[in-house]
């Protein structure tokens, strides 16, 4: 069993590296977005420095905060979203993993404040539905954590739209949450494109129930011993 120490150094391996996805699939520019993970068996996180470059983040400077947001361990300021992260897994137990970008075609949905319509297979096997937009709030407080929480409880979808400002994105672990947001953009830029070329097709709602049930329970290799619990 390991101790808390030893989750505290794992989570902060896991989270420094997964940024660098956000960069290698371009959904982020500068020092600009974010990736949080929830430390196992305790009421903690881990979440990146704010304003630091890419290049530059280690496990080492991650920052560890409790779920009031409150730095528990780290040199650097959290980022200026922590209060939104702590806010989602304060009331969200499930989650394990946060992220936000504001990466280009899923922002520009946002700025004209309208969902993503599930009219690709893709939408409906990772999102099960639209992806559905949030309130506008400022960042400094909890705002657009209780923003992300209100519009995705109850929802299928593991990434929300916050109008005007970008992309959040929640899952069973920080990786999730990464696969969700370059999903998001996927989808995004695709359903724009098919947007100018001329009307949408819905896909109808008892098909999207149909590829949604389809790839979250059969699709992939099924779990072994070794590979149980690995994300797909």
């Amino acid at each position: 069993m390991s101790t808390i120490e030893e989750q505290v150094l794992a989570v902060r391996a896991d989270v420094a590296k997964l940024h660098e996805m956000l960069v290698r699939y371009n959904l982020v520019i500068w020092t600009g977005g974010n990736i949080s993970g929830r430390i196992p068996g305790a009421d903690l996180f881990v979440i990146k420095p704010s304003g630091v470059e890419y290049d530059d983040l280690t496990p080492e400077n991650m920052i560890l905060c409790d779920l009031d947001g409150a730095v528990v361990e780290g040199e650097h300021s959290p980022s200026s979203d922590t209060a939104a992260h702590a806010y989602i897994y304060r009331t969200m137990p499930e989650v394990n993993g946060v992220v936000h970008t504001h990466s280009t075609y899923a922002t520009a949905w946002a700025a004209r404040g309208e969902a993503i319509p599930c009219v690709i297979t893709g939408q409906a096997d990772e999102f099960g539905g639209d992806i559905p937009v949030g309130p506008f709030a400022i960042i400094g407080d909890d705002s657009i954590g209780r923003g992300v929480v209100a519009t995705l409880t109850g929802h299928r979808s593991r990434a929300v739209l916050m109008q005007n400002h970008g992309v959040f994105t929640i899952g069973s672990s920080p990786r999730d949450a990464v696969k969700a947001a370059v999903m998001a953009e996927d989808v995004a830029r695709t359903v724009h494109i098919a947007k100018q070329l001329g009307e949408l097709i819905p896909i109808p709602p008892h098909a999207i129930d149909a590829l949604f049930d389809r790839y979250q329970n059969v699709y992939g290799q099924a779990a072994t011993p070794t590979t149980a619990g690995a994300d797909a």
